[in-house]
């Protein structure tokens, strides 16, 4: 075999072997599916104390940058307001009744969105009945309606869980709907096929496969819910986090200010993470990202 040849030949080949070798060896390197989850919580962790070691830093030393970090508190001063919140009854009852409200208003808004989401997804009467409603109101801030809400309810608690369920019904009802009208009909089109029903078609291709979207718009409601139950118990509430917060602005207990901050941002975590939760255990036959990838 001559050089040229030869030369050929390794340029051919070459990449090919190496592309192998190298793929060979990363699949060797690859980490667990264990490391990896303990390196994003490593990361994760990491990350919020880096922020509130920031926090701490620029408000022990009054600095003023574009923000005047020197009139906030610093992070031993909310922790000391946490504890001292956190043995006292108040603050329970706060936290009960918050979550009373969001779970009463996500709930209905959960069972109705969903309902009309399908309805509107499904029926082209209903659409043209109830959709042109939906659509102008759908852009109408839930807080907005405060107003409406103590008029059309003879107590505040009422009016606070319809805010509630306002603010989380529009984001379930559109992604339903979506979901719905997104289906494959060669689905539909299978069931019929087979000889299967309205109400098969509806049970074994509409709800299944609409699960995803549904659960998006639930996830999206949930962090809703919590902006407009804080925002109306600031507004019109007697007690609740929300209340809580803004009563100890207006006494200048800033501190207390940001036990409630903290306290909501938990709250929402926690609930929105049950949401998730919660849908990849319904949906748990779909393929995910991971496996994809792979």
């Amino acid at each position: 075999m001559s050089t040229t040849t030869a030369l050929r030949v390794d340029i051919a080949d070459g990449p090919a072997e190496r592309g192998a070798a190298e793929r060979g060896a990363r699949a060797g390197r690859r980490p667990s599916a264990g490391g990896i989850a303990w390196r994003s919580r490593a990361i994760r962790t990491a990350s919020v104390l880096a922020a509130v070691g920031a926090w701490q830093f620029l408000t022990a030393n009054n600095i003023r940058l574009w923000v005047r970090f020197d009139t906030l508190p610093t992070v031993t001063e909310i922790v000391r307001a946490f504890r001292h919140q956190l043995g006292t009854d108040t603050f329970y009852l706060d936290l009960g009744q918050s979550l009373i409200r969001i779970l009463t208003g996500f709930g209905l808004a959960a069972v109705i969105g969903v309902t009309t989401g399908v309805a509107l997804g499904r029926s082209r009467w209903f659409s043209d009945v109830l959709g042109p409603l939906t659509e102008l109101a759908r852009p109408i801030p839930a807080i907005a309606i405060v107003p409406v809400a103590i008029l059309m309810f003879p107590d505040d608690e009422a009016g606070i869980v319809f805010i509630t369920f306002l603010a989380a019904y529009f984001p379930v009802m559109v992604s339903t709907r979506h979901a719905v009208r997104a289906l494959p009909t060669i689905w539909e089109d299978s069931v019929r096929t087979l000889g299967g029903s309205r109400w098969d078609v509806l049970c074994q291709v509409v709800l299944p496969g609409s699960l995803p979207g549904v659960f998006s718009g639930l996830s999206v409601g949930i962090g809703v819910a919590w902006i407009c139950v804080v925002s109306a118990e600031m507004i019109s509430g007697r007690l609740g986090v929300g209340y809580r917060t803004w009563q100890a602005y207006t006494i200048v207990d800033y501190p207390g200010v940001f036990v409630g901050i903290i306290t909501i941002g938990a709250l929402g975590y926690l609930t929105s993470a049950a949401v998730e939760l919660i849908g990849r255990r319904v949906t748990h036959w779909l393929p995910r990202v991971q496996e994809v990838a792979k």
